[in-house]
Formats: structure tokens, C-alpha cells, sequence
């Protein structure tokens, strides 16, 4: 994916566009140059190219951000969908429109002999950042709702996604991912596992692919094979484990994106998607991009774990997203020398998200050495078969028995933005 940003005092997006493109790419370059400079608003003042911010390209998905104002919140889909239509013919597959909405209405200038000159006609409008608009009792903004689930199409070819998720990062969730993956294998599931952790990719070490990377058909991955999952994770695609994944938010998520869609992903019964600490851009994107089932929520039983977890749970409450279940990792610890028990992390933590949000605890899990050392050597519990192996294939068939337990949504084609 290339990309580029653009600044009132910088380059003029148009100017800048044509880098991004590649040569083998099947896209009329100048025709999305004729269409984003020529599009506009019918009976409005929204003139699309006064509000690019930013543009990447993928392929043939183009992402464009752009300002808006409060009171155009209503045209959002209107302009987005045009947009995509035009941009179709000119072999953009898919248009991804994000948004930056402004506080203040910009100001109508006098027009004079120096802001009709071509060196200022692609320049983003100047906002007096004091100004305040003058509200209109007869039309009052109006806000557009927040993206939901029912309305991103399924996958062709994916029953189920389900997210395993925590607030806060070290709490295990990775290790978790894999493992379920592997139980849920057990039961005649047909599995997947995709690593959207771009920052700190985990999965390949876990399941013993570190350093190989998917063939590539038609322009789409071909997921790796792991003990018989299919799985894919940034870590396949940036080489060496020493290389870092420095992107800001849009091209990380962009890079989510292209590894759910671009993917030739076999028919799955599940696919497990290990998501990154936090509520961020990721998680954001998947909720208002990708077909999700039901969340899993990760914790230790510290307060800190728990207050993190509890913010998790908040965000998938408000996109929709139904969260199927908790894990206590780490809930106790046996000293392998005495079998002296202890909690170190402290009690009654996984009780507490279950009780407050009414969600079940799908089980425990101890702090044991045995757990991260077969992690380490990419051979989890479920295939070396410890002392940790029955629980999580008993936690496994608890998660898919409230999976099944879900109500079926109706989805429809309807592209979000």
C-alpha cells in the first residue's frame, strides 16, 4: 500500500496523486484524477476537492479522507456511494471513505483575482478555528448514526468470526487465541486463525511458521497451513522478527483490511481473529468493516486487567458486536516444588466483568510455565497435550455452545464507509 498526505501549505493532492498509483495496476488513473477533482454535492457547497486530507491506495481499493461539517453528516452515504460508482468505472474495486468532521461551517470568502489563480485552486479551504456557526432553528444539524453490524455483508465464505480480545496488553490473549483455534479444530470445526495485531504479531511463533510467508494468486494471499488451521498475520508478510511495524492508524487498519478481504480464505466454520490491546483504529475498522459473530473477552484477575476488559466490553456493547464470554488467564498458580497454591494476580476477577455485564465465565486458566514454554516452541498445549490442554478444549466447547446459542442476524449488501 502507498500513501500520502497532504497539507494546505504542501503539495496539492491532485499534483501528488499519480505516485501512488502502480503501473500494473488495472486503474484509468486519469479518469479518479478528472473524478476527484470534478465531483461535487448537487444543490450543496461540498466540493470534494477542498476536503482531501489524505489518500492511500491498495490495489485497486482507494481510502480517501476527507473534512466534513456537521451539517453534512446526512450526505455522507449520499456522497460516498456516488462517489464509489463513478470510481468503479475507473477500476476502483472499493472506495473507503473516512471522515474528519470539523466543528465550525467554513467561512464564505469574497472572491478575488488571487483565489482564482491555479496555484491556489486545490488548496483545502482555510477554517477560522474561533468562528462559530449561527444556528438555524429551521434546520438544525443533523448527526449521521454510527456505522452497526447488521449492516456489513458476510463473508462468501466464513460462518463465523469471533474476535478474542483484551482492554490491556500480557494478559495471554494471544496464547488463548491459538489454543481455542486448536480445540475448536478438535470438535470437526473447520478453522481459521488471522493475527490483526499488526504492531506485535505473536501468531506465527505460536503456531511454528515464523518466517514463511503466503503464496500469492490472482493478487490475493493464500493463508499458511498450521497443525491444519488457516492462518495469515502481518508477522508472515515483514520478514524477520527484528523488523517493526511502524504505521500510523489508516494504513494498519488498511493493511487488516486487505489481509480479511485479499485472503483466499477456504470455507471455515470460524475464524478467529486475535485482536490487539485497546479500543483503537483496529478495533473501530472490524466493527464497522468485517461480519463479526461475537466477542471474547481476555482478562487477568487484577483490577487493572479488569478496568482495561471492562472498556473492551463497553465498545463492543455500542457497535453490536454480542461478547459471547470471559476467560480468567491466570487465575492461580501451583508451585511446581511444593504444590503450594497461590493467587498472584488476586481473585474473583472474571466473576466480576461476568456479574456487572452478565455475560458468562467460560472458564479458568492457570499460570503455568508449561503454557508459555510450549508457546515459545510453536507447539501450544492443545498439541503438546499438558495440564493445560483439557481446559482449554473444555472452555472451547462452552465458547461454540454459546455461539450456537446466538441469535441469527439478517445481513443485507449494504457497503458502510
Amino acid at each position: 500500500m502507498m500513501h500520502i498526505s497532504v497539507g494546505a501549505t504542501e503539495m496539492s493532492w491532485l499534483s501528488s496523486l499519480k505516485s501512488v498509483f502502480s503501473p500494473s495496476q488495472e486503474v484509468k488513473e486519469d479518469d479518479v484524477q478528472t473524478i476527484l477533482q470534478s465531483y461535487s454535492l448537487e444543490n450543496s457547497s461540498f466540493v470534494l476537492k477542498d476536503r482531501i486530507t489524505q489518500i492511500n491506495v491498495e490495489g485497486r481499493i482507494l481510502q480517501l479522507t476527507i473534512k466534513t461539517f456537521p451539517e453534512e453528516a446526512d450526505h455522507l452515504q449520499q456522497i460516498h456511494d456516488e462517489l464509489a460508482d463513478a470510481l468503479q468505472k475507473a477500476g476502483i474495486q472499493e472506495l473507503n471513505l473516512h471522515v474528519i468532521q470539523q466543528k465550525t461551517a467554513p467561512r464564505t470568502e469574497p472572491k478575488s483575482s488571487s483565489s482564482t489563480t491555479s496555484s491556489s485552486s486545490h488548496l483545502p479551504p482555510v477554517v477560522d478555528a474561533s468562528a462559530s456557526p449561527t444556528p438555524d432553528p429551521n434546520n438544525p444539524p443533523i448527526q449521521k448514526k454510527a456505522p452497526i453490524q447488521s449492516e456489513v455483508p458476510a463473508h462468501p465464505r466464513i460462518k463465523n468470526v469471533i474476535l478474542v480480545s483484551s482492554g490491556k496488553g500480557g494478559v495471554g490473549k494471544s496464547t488463548t487465541t491459538v489454543n481455542l483455534a486448536l480445540a475448536l479444530q478438535k470438535q470437526g470445526l473447520k478453522v481459521g486463525v488471522l493475527d490483526a495485531d499488526i504492531y506485535g504479531p505473536s501468531i506465527p511463533t505460536m503456531l511454528g511458521n515464523a518466517g514463511r510467508t503466503p503464496k500469492i494468486e490472482n493478487e490475493n494471499f493464500v493463508p499458511l497451513d498450521a497443525y491444519g488451521l488457516a492462518v495469515l498475520s502481518i508477522g508472515h508478510l515483514t520478514g524477520d522478527n527484528n523488523t517493526p511495524v511502524a504505521w500510523r492508524g489508516p494504513k494498519a487498519t488498511g493493511a487488516l483490511m486487505q489481509l480479511f478481504n485479499q485472503t483466499l480464505w477456504p470455507d471455515l466454520d470460524v475464524l478467529v481473529i486475535d485482536m490487539p490491546p485497546g479500543t483503537g483504529d483496529i478495533q473501530l475498522t472490524l466493527a464497522q468493516r468485517i461480519p463479526v459473530t461475537g466477542a471474547l473477552i481476555v482478562t487477568t484477575p487484577q483490577n487493572v486487567a479488569l478496568l482495561d476488559a471492562s472498556k473492551g466490553i463497553e465498545l463492543f456493547n455500542r457497535v453490536g458486536i454480542p461478547v459471547v464470554g470471559v476467560i480468567e488467564n491466570m487465575s492461580t498458580h501451583i508451585c511446581s516444588n511444593c504444590g503450594f497454591e497461590e493467587q498472584i494476580f488476586g481473585v474473583g476477577g472474571g466473576d466480576k466483568l461476568s456479574e456487572q455485564y452478565d455475560i458468562p465465565l467460560l472458564g479458568r486458566l492457570p499460570l503455568n510455565a508449561q503454557i508459555r514454554e510450549n508457546a515459545d516452541k510453536g507447539q501450544p498445549s492443545v498439541i503438546a497435550q499438558d495440564t493445560a490442554a483439557e481446559s482449554y478444549q473444555m472452555i472451547a466447547q462452552a465458547l461454540w455452545t454459546r455461539v450456537e446459542q446466538l441469535p441469527q442476524r439478517a445481513r443485507d449488501d449494504k457497503r458502510i464507509f
